[in-house]
């Protein structure tokens, strides 16, 4: 099939509900695709996404990190975030906010998320159908970053709504209103706090992030909220469309399920597997600093570049039998949290919180949970996949 046979549609329903049988198509067929849809080329292959995310110095991140129309730039319309920095900014940006994302800080957050996934396992009814995603896989990521930050855990509702209006937005079609009002009430929110803790610094993140400095270099009022905004959405939406996306392929796999429930030292290794197999972040956008020519095709300086982290993941030239859910294989080099100097630095945070739920989960509902595909609501998103609503059995 060729580049004009092929149609590649990150907003199309149909691509929303099922995108691996056409990125099976763009890998085989066309690996360097042009879309006309996202004004971008796609890379679709594991090894060409993976050099690219190991060289930023060519395929930079400081024009914005999705597609977006020509003459629409991301970085006017958000305030400075990390995900959005080249060195040597990123250098002085990561440095100063690795210094409050330790793993002490980090493991010392494990008792209280064994605490809260039992909480919400008690609200959940015994019988019936349960939303799993309103009930459990959005609540817990929410309520861990309240506590992480500082801020109260009733806010949480309106953390997971701006967090879902933003994911939600296609930039690709200029539809950004309603995401941009979302990042304004987030931005609004923790200014406030920001205020507080500059007075009155406490033990939590915002405290650490305020006073974290790197050669007399402090984080400014901007890019404070900006992380404050990448924190909520990245650490959000990854670990809540995770879990959600689990809890199908556990339905659809109950001889994995039945497995971790009986070797639980498995599930470290399946939560590796279920980022590789069903990516919660499917795609990733780049802008080229020089011209590339990759497969025969030419690409130039200023051209936007959309790398497939959910294609490649599945590419069978990476993986054995891509194609297959196998919780027992040692997928380390899967790119779902990115790589080289953008690698996801809160990657521990949620694979910790995805291990403790699925223990907690098979503990408690091992042979007895299953999905109503039929009845759920996928997220209306490019770069994100999971669901807005996921009715349990």
């Amino acid at each position: 099939m060729t580049d004009q046979q092929l149609t590649y549609s990150p907003f199309d329903p149909e691509m929303i509900a099922d995108p691996y049988p056409v990125y099976r198509e763009l890998r085989d067929s066309a690996p360097v695709y042009w879309s006309p849809e996202t004004s971008s080329w796609v890379l679709s292959r594991y090894d060409d996404v993976a050099a690219a995310l190991t060289d930023p110095t060519t395929y930079s991140s400081a024009s914005g990190v999705y597609p977006t129309p020509p003459g629409v730039d991301m970085t006017e319309l958000f305030l400075p975030m990390l995900v959005m920095s080249d060195p040597p900014r990123h250098t002085q940006l990561r440095q100063l906010v690795s210094k409050a994302f330790t793993p002490r800080r980090i493991a010392a957050l494990e008792m209280g998320v064994h605490a809260i996934v039992h909480d919400l396992l008690d609200q959940a009814p015994s019988d019936g159908t349960w939303d799993f995603v309103a009930g459990f896989s959005g609540p817990l990521p929410a309520i861990v970053i309240a506590d992480m930050l500082g801020v109260p855990r009733e806010d949480r509702d309106r953390f997971r709504t701006w967090s879902t209006t933003l994911v939600q937005s296609n930039p690709i079609r200029g539809e950004m209103g309603p995401g941009l009002d979302a990042a304004a009430a987030l931005y609004d929110y923790f200014s406030t706090f920001l205020a507080e803790r500059r007075a009155r610094p406490e033990d939590d993140l915002m405290s650490a992030l305020v006073q974290a400095e790197v050669e007399g270099q402090h984080l400014s009022e901007d890019e404070l909220l900006g992380f404050c905004l990448l924190l909520l959405v990245a650490g959000h939406e990854t670990t809540t469309n995770l879990l959600s996306n689990g809890a199908v392929l556990l339905a659809e796999h109950p001889e994995s399920r039945h497995q971790l429930s009986e070797d639980r030292d498995l599930v470290p290794l399946a939560v590796e597997e279920l980022l590789r197999y069903d990516s919660p972040v499917q795609g990733i956008g780049r802008t080229l600093t020089r011209q590339v020519e990759l497969h025969g095709q030419r690409m130039e300086p200023g051209d936007s570049v959309l790398l497939l982290f959910g294609s490649a993941n599945r590419d069978e030239r990476a993986f054995p039998d891509a194609e297959v859910f196998d919780i027992g294989r040692r997928p380390e080099r899967h790119v779902a949290l990115g790589r080289g100097i953008h690698f996801c630095l809160g990657a521990s945070l949620a694979r910790m919180e995805t291990r403790i739920a699925l223990d907690v989960l098979l503990d408690r509902r091992t042979f007895n949970w299953d999905v109503d595909l039929s009845g759920a609501e996928r997220l209306r998103s490019g770069p994100i996949r999971g669901f807005a609503s996921l009715p349990v059995q």
